[in-house]
């Protein structure tokens, strides 16, 4: 049976702002605010997960692989998905309203994994109620958003971890150290890519949708949450990521990933202008967002990104090229690591014996001539286990919330770009209408 949860008046407000709530700590069941619980070495960190999909579940079993961590609720619109942790947490308490698992005061942190139109109403909505967070990319769902996530999270004393993933890598470490030691000399240009496949007549990420999705099963009204109220639609629910009501599609799944891992490693700001050309190029599905894409971002000080994606072809799986003057940094691996982490099993054609590591350094010779190879050897940190020990040490995480903001602000200028067929500068994107979104 579903936990009723008491229904009070200040939800909406909370979810639809959050701001000023966000730092003065936990808003309790009888409308005080309580000081949140310090959690010491060796307690227990209750948590609670809204949006229990598939990535939601890897990221709560990652969580609960970790010391001293406990599951207590999962709120999620769909009943499948809340009987789906039932099977691996079986106490675990229920909601199909993510705000009645924030009303509770016993929670000390919250992981959302909601899709992605709702992502800053929840992260606003956990601030509010003076709970840590982890926070699946991209951060919101446009601009505007993004800039209220970022205000929120700068006046609350919460820890939050944006749920990218490479931001703890061994990779990201030892490329930043390059750059910073100046091997790579001046860079110009850095090209990055993402490449997938699927069976032919099958596009990636369309989804079956199951029997019992349906309006018995599913609270459409909260999935919609402010979208244009529309008769039940269980594919549109279950394939949410083919469209822009809801999705930013893969530059907001895939490439989030990447241009935060480049703006991390070369420290950047946001980029001057961007542009974006593609379409649905490999399978005509009914799907809005484009599957083949090339990206082009303008950043201050003489350097240019690039990146390009398409869902026909997975040979070349992901990387990065930092192109320096002195050197080159080369980051290759498979499609899926930003995700899993596993760079080796991510790519089909891996050669365990002859293939060099996942980050590589390579000089320039003729402005560098003295130069030597290098291959990264920083293991990196578990991005979960990273955010549970600052809970407990209330140090700021790897994958903080001003790379959230600047990959986010990266991503919706080209999708922006894509939609209006022009480049987009800083400014247009800035003061973009609501309707540019769409």
């Amino acid at each position: 049976m579903e936990n009723e949860g008491k229904k009070v008046d200040r939800r909406e407000f909370i979810g639809q702002a959050g701001l000023g709530v966000a730092a003065l700590g936990t808003f309790s069941g009888n409308g005080l605010f309580a000081l949140n619980r310090v959690i010491g070495a060796n307690d227990r960190i209750r948590i609670g997960i809204i949006g229990a999909g598939d990535r939601g579940q890897e990221d709560l079993k990652s969580a609960l692989r970790q010391p001293n961590v406990e599951c207590v609720a999962v709120a999620d619109v769909y009943s499948r998905r809340r009987d789906q942790v039932k099977s691996f947490v079986p106490n675990v308490a229920t909601y199909d309203d993510p705000m009645r698992l924030l009303d509770r005061n016993d929670i000390d942190a919250v992981i959302q994994a909601t899709p992605q139109h709702l992502h800053a109403k929840y992260f606003l909505a956990t601030l509010a109620s003076g709970k840590d967070l982890y926070s699946e990319k991209t951060m919101a769902w446009d601009i505007p958003e993004a800039k209220a996530c970022r205000a929120a999270a700068q006046s609350s004393k919460q820890i939050v971890q944006i749920g990218m993933q490479d931001e703890s890598s061994g990779e990201l470490a030892d490329g930043k150290k390059w750059i910073q030691d100046g091997l790579t000399g001046k860079i110009t240009m850095v090209e990055s890519w993402m490449s997938r496949n699927t069976r032919q007549g099958h596009g990636q990420w369309v989804r079956p949708v199951p029997s019992d999705c349906n309006p018995a099963h599913v609270n459409w009204d909260l999935f919609l949450s402010g979208r244009p109220k529309v008769p039940f639609d269980g594919y549109k629910f279950i394939n949410w990521r083919l469209f822009w009501e809801f999705s930013g599609g893969n530059i907001t799944e895939n490439m989030v990933h990447q241009i935060g891992w480049i703006i991390t490693a070369m420290n950047l700001e946001l980029p001057k202008a961007a542009t974006m050309m593609g379409g649905v190029y490999s399978e005509k599905d009914g799907r809005q967002v484009p599957d083949t894409i090339s990206v082009s971002f303008e950043y201050p000080n003489d350097l240019l990104v690039a990146w390009q994606s398409t869902f026909s072809n997975e040979r070349y799986g992901l990387g990065e090229r930092f192109l320096g003057s002195k050197g080159t940094i080369a980051h290759v691996s498979g499609s899926n690591t930003m995700e899993t982490g596993d760079f080796k099993t991510g790519n089909p054609n891996w050669d365990e014996e002859n293939a060099p590591g996942p980050i590589n350094y390579f000089p320039e010779k003729i402005n560098n001539p003295g130069g030597v190879p290098l291959q990264g050897k920083n293991p990196g940190v578990n991005h979960m286990a990273n955010w549970m020990a600052c809970i407990r040490d209330r140090k700021q995480p790897n994958g903080i919330v001003e790379i959230g903001y600047l990959s986010a602000v990266a991503c919706h200028m080209a999708n922006l770009a894509y939609k209006q067929k022009r480049r987009i500068t800083l400014e247009e994107a800035m003061a973009a209408k609501p309707d540019a979104w769409m």
